[in-house]
């Protein structure tokens, strides 16, 4: 059996939490850190059909893409799914856990299946997203230099896309007095020292800052060390909603949504009208991506697949691009799937079993 603390760490290093957006609520929502798995149910949500399943094939977690949770409960009185769901997971001590927004924001996420499912070419993130990158500053003497670089490289720093071990480096000359009671590792009390330094500029994710700073201390040589930390509003190109790519042929609009129904398996499209181009450059968002008709039409898109339109909303497409509404759980569907071999491929003695029971809320009468 394997602990929940390594799954879940697993699963947060592929998504990382702070990639979520603000309204949601990733992550673990019920369960003990170092409680032992029997076994992983996977959903794309969380129902007491569900739970009811899990408990049957004698599995302890349930991964879901949807949180069951979304806001603060106060009450446990079963008057409604989310409690009663809630009530019924800690009563059969099974751990629930949400991978949502945040594997929603990675190229090899929800949006990558859709992509890889239609075949696009060269996908890339549709709206990076701001407020990831920070930057780290420090001063350290010449001959220290190449051992904490490679420290800090080793800890995650100084990755931009594909390159890696990236940094700006400066010579110069750094100045100190050290105090009575210090231990300075070159110069000498009460007298200032001169110390040809190099400035180390290197950028890393937000999330691996407290390991960055570990290896920074850990690894430098001075007693007191000089750093400094910078947000950047630099967009990282590698994660963010949607995504975007080009088909292999160009197709014209009703053979494009035979291509989109057949491969995504979906039962009916809702559509705006043909522009009467034809389709190359696709723009796709699994679940809700009315607020990324923008971006998409921004991208040079002729046709952008997500879900969950409004009627008015459709007349923003204005003749720009074909809108293909699929259903939120039609274009979120092979999430599970994804699950699966996520948490499989890394715990292969684990059983991890995909959810029989079909969560999707909405019926279609034909």
């Amino acid at each position: 059996m394997t602990r929940l603390a390594v799954i879940t760490k697993h699963l947060e290093a592929y998504a990382p939490l702070n990639y979520q957006e603000d309204y949601d609520n990733s992550g673990l929502l019920t369960g003990d850190m170092n409680q032992e798995i029997t076994g992983a149910l996977v959903a794309l949500d969380c129902t007491e059909d569900v739970v009811d399943e899990a408990i049957a094939r004698n599995c302890n977690l349930i991964i879901t893409h949807h949180p069951i949770v979304f806001k603060g409960l106060k009450k446990f009185t079963g008057k409604n799914y989310v409690e009663r769901v809630i009530v019924k997971a800690i009563q059969n001590n099974i751990a629930l856990y949400a991978i949502h927004t945040n594997l929603d924001s990675v190229q090899h996420g929800v949006n990558g299946v859709i992509c890889k499912r239609l075949g696009l070419k060269q996908p890339k993130i549709l709206a990076p997203k701001d407020g990831i990158l920070k930057k780290l500053v420090t001063f350290c003497p010449t001959a220290q230099v190449n051992r904490l670089r490679e420290a800090l490289f080793a800890a995650g720093a100084g990755n931009i896309a594909n390159y890696s071990e990236c940094s700006f480096n400066a010579v110069g000359v750094g100045t100190f007095k050290a105090s009575a009671g210090t231990q300075p590792f070159v110069g000498q009390q009460g007298v200032q020292h001169q110390e040809p330094e190099v400035r180390i500029e290197t950028v890393f994710l937000i999330q691996d800052e407290r390991k960055v700073l570990l290896a920074l201390l850990e690894n430098h040589p001075y007693e007191e060390v000089a750093y400094d930390i910078y947000p950047l509003e630099n967009k990282l190109n590698t994660v963010g909603s949607g995504m975007v790519g080009w088909l292999d042929e160009e197709m014209d609009a009703a053979d494009f949504l035979r291509f989109v129904k057949s491969r995504m398996n979906v039962s009916v499209i809702r559509h705006t009208k043909d522009t009467g181009r034809k389709i190359k450059k696709v723009a796709v968002c699994g679940g809700s991506g009315s607020f990324l008709l923008g971006n998409a039409i921004a991208a040079g898109a002729d046709a952008f697949i997500t879900s969950d339109f409004k009627y008015h909303e459709f007349f923003d497409a204005d003749g720009k691009l074909i809108i293909a509404d699929i259903g939120h759980f039609e274009s979120e569907q092979f999430t599970s799937d994804l699950l699966v071999d996520i948490v499989q491929r890394k715990f292969p003695e684990l059983p991890v079993r995909l959810t029989e029971v079909n969560t999707n809320p909405i019926q279609y009468f034909y």
